[in-house]
């Protein structure tokens, strides 16, 4: 007897039960074949199958072709359409919507913009997305592999069997898709590869996962992220007319794992978080939170910095709906939310993006470009398109989803040049024989254009530890684009001259007046920041010189030295309240220091310079100019006091700061000042209230009229020993 002609190919068959048909859509689903019209399915464990209508009606039996499950007959339709089938074996029945039933859900347009890079919404489009498609809810899911001869999703609703949901390959993108009805919210998956050569390679987590299993396991959870209620609207539309370079910043740098810990050992939940940690930085001053990166990371001691999953808040704090609440009640409160973004490098884990398709797809082939020898990484391939809109679609996936109003982006210097960390013979010149990164220059530029151009009111940051010039100049004139760059300088220079012994400094005057022979050159963050205080540095206070006393005084003249210095400020969660040990991401802060006096008044110190900061435009509204900055005494080495005005240049009143960094008074010490009148001393850190010894001037201090050092006026003031005053014009 001849065979029926819509009859599937023998190889076909094969191909499809042993999961290595390269086009299933081909095979499976609904065709026609001449006037009749034919439906074909596998499923494993049937051993029988009926075709349904959509709304259960019989459309014809279907015979077993291969017993691993393949079925295919003729069916009574009159087109393509999506069917149900009926399955059976002696344990029951039970119904199948056919996926392959379905047309594809992306479109040319997806595919042009995808290939050529410029794709600016591909976190709508890629990863899993529950939708309503072709009269059906379920979850599309897509996904970039383009040398792979193979693409399955699979998870718990087909056994992560990856022969059951083989996906369709889009030609001209190299993107994978399949449309999965009846799969929703919350469902774990991941996605089985076969390279070009037909090798499976180790299941994939989705590198467009919006939510992942908490570690150790490293499945990727089907989630939404647009569905959030946000109320933060009155506060989104301050911000997109903020001028940030002439606004306050005072950010407070958290990592959520170790803030505080829950009475039962565990991590707090993004929702007790927003209960806990926003208050308390709000009663701080602090004007933002940065948290180091809570994308989903495998190892707790990386502290986020070597992520799997670039697209999902960690699940160790809760789901992506809890962090917008978390981003909302910030914003709620007047609080900023900047994330650590780590664009520089990814881990090599099986799961994630290490040889995704079986090549060097996200990284590249070279290890003298490809491999990062400080931290075992991956290096991304920044001149290949997809790869860099992979990037830049993350940063405004976190900026438009997720409200954010910044990204501080993880080590620039090493993404900039190409013989980072790298002996003669490592690495690997570009096309003019230098050592700039061209492709990751561009990259950055790129990023930062699209993120100001989409974003009103964010700010990116860059950490970048060289002398690389115009970080945080505009694209246009030839920087990088960067909002603000850290001052690693001042962080170096200032602590290396605290951990000196006093009677020493008069001999190293320089370190701190030396950066301001560069303070304008970008538009800077002083960072405090967690580098500093791990690893073996000890915090800040035990880098502090001197006894006990000393140190808790040098370190609150310090902080009231940096908050009047021209540029933004961050600090370290916990250096508040000045702990003697480093930190550890793996317990909580030293929450029981606040008993004590000392640093009780540390904590105060840092509260008040934070409302002053915000409070007087002179210490913040020209952080970013020259003009906003004078020396008043600069060359009192012998002394190791400094003298200096901050001016807002609105009209508004200007602030002198005086600080003394020996541990000796200077008494009927004369400074130059602006104007001659009753300035009020608006901050002193020997105050008793910040544990200090209690001296000062009263209140005040009358300048008069007789200038000095080019000066109209000036004052016979009072320092006490290793202190910080702040002196405000009162106008009557």
């Amino acid at each position: 007897m001849a065979t029926a002609a819509w009859r599937a190919r023998e190889q076909d068959v094969t191909d499809v039960v042993s999961g290595r048909h390269i086009d299933p859509f081909s095979v499976l689903g609904v065709h026609r074949s001449g006037k009749q019209w034919l439906a074909r399915c596998f499923i494993p464990g049937a051993d029988t199958v009926d075709a349904l209508t959509p709304d259960g009606k019989p459309l014809g039996s279907l015979v077993r072709r291969h017993e691993a499950g393949f079925f295919e007959g003729l069916v009574s339709v009159s087109g393509q359409g999506v069917i149900r089938y009926e399955a059976g074996n002696a344990g029951g029945k039970w119904t199948v919507v056919d996926p392959y039933a379905f047309g594809p859900v992306l479109g040319p347009m997806d595919d042009y913009y995808s290939a050529e890079g410029s794709h600016l919404r591909l976190y709508d489009k890629l990863g899993a997305h529950v939708l309503w498609h072709e009269g059906f809810e379920g979850t599309h899911f897509s996904l970039w592999a383009p040398n792979a001869s193979r693409v399955s999703v699979i998870g718990d609703f087909n056994a992560w069997d990856g022969r059951r949901h083989a996906m369709r390959k889009r030609q001209d993108s190299g993107v994978w898709e399949i449309f999965l009805p009846g799969i929703g919210k919350d469902a774990l998956y991941k996605y089985e590869i076969l390279d070009s050569s037909g090798r499976l390679q180790p299941l994939k987590s989705d590198p467009f996962g919006f939510a992942a299993e908490l570690r150790p396991s490293t499945a990727s959870r089907v989630a939404k992220t647009d569905a959030y209620a946000w109320t933060d609207q009155d506060y989104m539309a301050a911000r997109s007319v903020r001028d940030q370079r002439a606004s306050p910043m005072s950010i407070y740098e958290v990592h959520a794992g170790s803030w505080q810990l829950h009475e039962h050992g565990r991590f707090l939940t993004y929702d007790e978080l927003a209960e806990r940690l926003i208050p308390y930085v709000r009663d701080m001053g602090f004007t933002h939170i940065e948290l180091l990166p809570i994308t989903e990371h495998p190892f707790d001691p990386s502290w986020g910095y070597q992520p799997t999953g670039l697209y999902a808040p960690t699940s160790r704090f809760g789901d992506p709906e809890a962090f917008a609440r978390f981003v909302n009640t910030a914003h709620e409160q007047g609080i900023g939310i900047i994330l650590d973004w780590v664009p520089a490098h990814f881990p090599t884990d099986a799961h994630g993006l290490s040889k995704f398709d079986g090549t060097a797809l996200y990284e590249h082939q070279d290890p003298r470009l490809g491999f990062h020898p400080d931290w075992n990484t991956a290096i991304y391939n920044f001149g290949r398109r997809e790869v860099a809109n992979y990037l830049i679609n993350n940063a405004l996936f976190w900026l438009e989803r997720y409200h954010l109003d910044g990204l501080r982006v993880d080590a620039v210097a090493s993404m900039l040049y190409l013989d980072y960390s790298r002996k003669d013979g490592e690495w690997l010149p570009n096309a003019f024989g230098g050592k700039e990164n061209l492709e990751a220059i561009d990259f950055l530029r790129r990023m930062n254009q699209v993120a100001y151009g989409k974003q009103a009111g964010i700010v990116t940051i860059a950490e970048e530890s060289t002398a690389w010039p115009g970080v945080s100049k505009p694209v246009h004139d030839g920087g990088l684009g960067f909002g603000f760059k850290w001052n690693m300088g001042f962080m170096h220079d200032t602590l290396q001259y605290l951990s000196r012994d006093p009677i020493h400094r008069r001999f190293h005057h320089n370190d701190m007046t030396f950066g301001l022979l560069y303070a304008y050159s970008e538009n800077f963050v002083l960072p405090l920041s967690h580098d500093e205080v791990v690893h073996g540095k000890g915090s800040l206070l035990a880098k502090m010189a001197g006894d006990d006393w000393q140190k808790f005084a040098t370190l609150r003249a310090y902080y009231a030295f940096m908050w009047a210095y021209p540029g933004k400020k961050l600090l370290f969660m916990g250096q508040e309240m000045a702990p003697w040990g480093e930190w550890s991401e793996a317990r909580s802060l030293d929450w029981h220091l606040l008993e004590h006096a000392p640093h009780r008044g540390m904590q105060s110190l840092v509260r008040d310079l934070n409302a002053l900061y915000q409070r007087h435009p002179a210490l913040h509204a020209r952080d970013c100019e020259g003009d906003g900055f004078e020396w008043l005494i600069a060359d009192d080495a012998e002394n190791s006091v400094f003298a200096w005005q901050r001016n807002a240049g609105n009209g508004s009143a200007p602030i002198v700061a005086v600080t003394n960094f020996t541990p000796v008074a200077r008494n009927d010490y004369v400074i130059p000042m602006p104007a001659a009148g009753f300035w009020r001393e608006a901050l002193n850190t020997s105050a008793l209230d910040y544990w200090g010894e209690g001296s000062g001037n009263l209140g005040g201090i009358h300048a008069s009229d007789h200038g000095t050092h080019g000066k109209p006026a000036s004052a016979c003031i009072c320092i006490p020993p290793l202190a910080t005053l702040y002196f405000v014009k009162e106008e009557n």
